[in-house]
Protein backbone atom coordinates (compact mmCIF):
# COMPACT_ATOMS: atom_id res chain seq x y z
CA UNK A 1 0.00 0.00 0.00
CA UNK A 2 1.54 3.47 -1.05
CA UNK A 3 1.40 5.96 1.77
CA UNK A 4 -0.28 9.54 2.32
CA UNK A 5 1.95 12.34 0.95
CA UNK A 6 1.07 15.65 2.86
CA UNK A 7 2.77 19.44 2.12
CA UNK A 8 4.49 21.51 4.61
CA UNK A 9 3.63 25.63 3.96
CA UNK A 10 5.34 28.37 5.05
CA UNK A 11 3.60 30.36 7.28
CA UNK A 12 4.89 33.93 5.97
CA UNK A 13 4.79 33.42 2.38
CA UNK A 14 2.02 30.58 2.35
CA UNK A 15 4.43 28.36 -0.29
CA UNK A 16 4.16 25.06 0.13
CA UNK A 17 8.32 23.79 -0.04
CA UNK A 18 8.14 20.28 1.33
CA UNK A 19 6.32 17.20 1.31
CA UNK A 20 6.45 14.38 3.43
CA UNK A 21 5.08 10.85 4.51
CA UNK A 22 2.08 11.08 6.50
CA UNK A 23 1.76 8.65 9.77
CA UNK A 24 -1.41 7.56 10.30
CA UNK A 25 -1.07 7.70 14.26
CA UNK A 26 -0.66 11.30 14.72
CA UNK A 27 -3.47 13.53 15.89
CA UNK A 28 -2.83 16.83 15.21
CA UNK A 29 -0.73 19.12 12.68
CA UNK A 30 2.43 18.66 12.27
CA UNK A 31 4.51 21.96 12.48
CA UNK A 32 8.39 22.54 12.27
CA UNK A 33 11.01 25.08 11.60
CA UNK A 34 12.04 24.76 8.39
CA UNK A 35 14.50 26.94 5.85
CA UNK A 36 11.89 28.53 3.37
CA UNK A 37 13.51 29.37 0.19
CA UNK A 38 11.32 31.95 -0.98
CA UNK A 39 11.84 34.14 2.19
CA UNK A 40 15.30 33.31 2.70
CA UNK A 41 15.12 32.22 6.25
CA UNK A 42 14.18 29.36 8.82
CA UNK A 43 10.34 29.70 9.45
CA UNK A 44 7.86 27.80 10.70
CA UNK A 45 5.92 25.18 8.38
CA UNK A 46 2.63 23.49 9.08
CA UNK A 47 1.02 20.60 7.80
CA UNK A 48 -1.45 21.34 4.79
CA UNK A 49 -4.69 19.29 3.86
Amino acid sequence: MAQKKIALACTVCGSRNYTIDANPNRTHRLEVKKFCKFCGTHTLHRETR
